[in-house]
C-alpha cells in the first residue's frame, strides 16, 4: 500500500515537473513574439512633378539647383497654368532652391554665397528672375517680403522651336569666369548670365602659395595661369622656368607650355627648341594630340 502510494505521488511530482515547464517555454515563446519588430510597410508611386538636381562647377565656384520637374501633360502652362504677372516658384511643390559656394555677380549686383529661393514672375516677353533669401520655403512665401530679394534681373523671352515636356533648369556656356542658368518649359526659354570671382580666388591662393614654400608644380600651375588669363607674362614665364628647374625630366605636356609661355613673350627661338624637344617626346609616347600641336605650332612660329 505504502508503495502504492509512494509511486503515485512520484507519477504526480513528475506531471507537474513537465507542465511548468511547459508553461516556461511558452511564456518564453511568447515574450520573444511580443518583442518582435513591427515591419511597417509603405507603398511608394512616382511624384508627378519628379525631384530633379543640376550641380556644376564654374571657374572654383560650385552652383547647386534643387527643384521639381512638372510636365506640359497637354496643358498650356505660361499664361494659364502659371499666369502672367504674378510671382511663381520656378517648378513645382517646394520652390526651387540654388545654392553658390562663394559670391557670385548677377545683372551688376553681388550675390553672397549661400543657398537662395529662385522666383519668377513670367510675362509674354519678358521674365524678372528673383534671389530670395528664404530657400526652404513651400512654393510661393505667403507674407511676400521685398526686402528679402537678395538681387533679380529681367530677360526676354525666347521662343523655343521645339516642345519640351519636363521643365527644365540648366547650367551652360561655362567658362572659367561665368555661365549661364537657363529655364526651359513648353516652347519659352529664358537664360542670364552669372559672373563667379575666378581670377579674385586663384590671385589669392597663388599669393599665399608663393609667400610660403612652393614646389615645382605650384610654380608650373601658376605659370600656366597667368599666361592664359593673359596676366603678367614676364611673371609666368619666370615660374615655369623655376618650374622647369626643380623638375628632373619635364614631360611633353610641360615642355609644350613652356614653349607656349615663349611664343607669347616673343621668343620664338626659344619657343621653337622647347617645342621641338615636346614634339620627340610626344612621339616617344604616341600622343598623337600633342604631336599634332607641337607640329602646327612649329610650323606657325616659321620652322620646318
Amino acid at each position: 500500500m505504502k508503495k502504492s502510494i509512494l509511486k503515485t505521488v512520484r507519477i504526480v511530482a513528475f506531471t507537474v515537473a513537465i507542465s511548468l515547464t511547459s508553461c516556461n517555454n511558452s511564456t518564453t515563446s511568447e515574450t520573444v513574439k511580443e518583442t518582435e519588430p513591427v515591419v511597417e510597410l509603405k507603398i511608394t508611386t512616382p511624384q508627378p512633378s519628379p525631384l530633379g538636381m543640376v550641380s556644376q562647377r564654374v571657374g572654383l565656384t560650385d552652383v547647386a539647383i534643387e527643384y521639381s520637374r512638372p510636365g506640359v501633360k497637354g496643358r498650356t502652362i505660361f499664361g494659364d497654368l502659371v499666369a502672367f504677372g504674378k510671382t511663381w516658384r520656378t517648378g513645382a511643390n517646394s520652390n526651387t532652391k540654388i545654392t553658390f559656394s562663394s559670391d557670385v555677380t548677377i545683372d551688376g549686383q553681388t550675390l553672397k554665397a549661400g543657398s537662395y529661393g529662385l522666383y519668377s514672375v513670367p510675362n509674354k516677353d519678358s521674365w524678372e528672375v528673383m534671389f530670395y533669401t528664404e530657400s526652404d520655403n513651400s512654393g510661393v512665401p505667403r507674407d511676400w517680403d521685398d526686402s528679402k530679394v537678395a538681387a533679380k534681373t529681367t530677360v526676354n523671352v525666347q521662343a523655343f522651336p521645339i516642345n519640351v515636356e519636363t521643365f527644365t533648369i540648366s547650367i551652360n556656356d561655362v567658362t572659367s569666369t561665368s555661365a549661364v542658368l537657363g529655364i526651359l518649359w513648353e516652347k519659352t526659354y529664358v537664360a542670364f548670365t552669372f559672373e563667379v570671382p575666378t581670377d579674385e580666388m586663384v590671385s589669392e591662393t597663388i599669393d599665399a602659395v608663393m609667400a610660403a614654400t612652393p614646389k615645382a608644380g605650384d610654380y608650373y600651375n601658376a605659370a600656366i595661369y597667368f599666361s592664359q588669363q593673359d596676366k603678367d607674362i614676364k611673371k609666368a614665364n619666370e615660374w615655369m622656368e623655376k618650374a622647369m628647374s626643380m623638375t628632373e625630366k619635364p614631360a611633353f605636356w610641360q615642355l609644350r607650355q613652356q614653349s607656349l609661355i615663349y611664343a607669347k613673350m616673343g621668343d620664338s627661338e626659344k619657343a621653337i627648341a622647347v617645342a621641338k624637344k615636346s614634339l620627340e617626346l610626344s612621339k616617344e609616347a604616341g600622343n598623337e594630340a600633342y604631336i599634332k600641336m607641337n607640329t602646327e605650332s612649329l610650323s606657325e612660329w616659321g620652322t620646318k
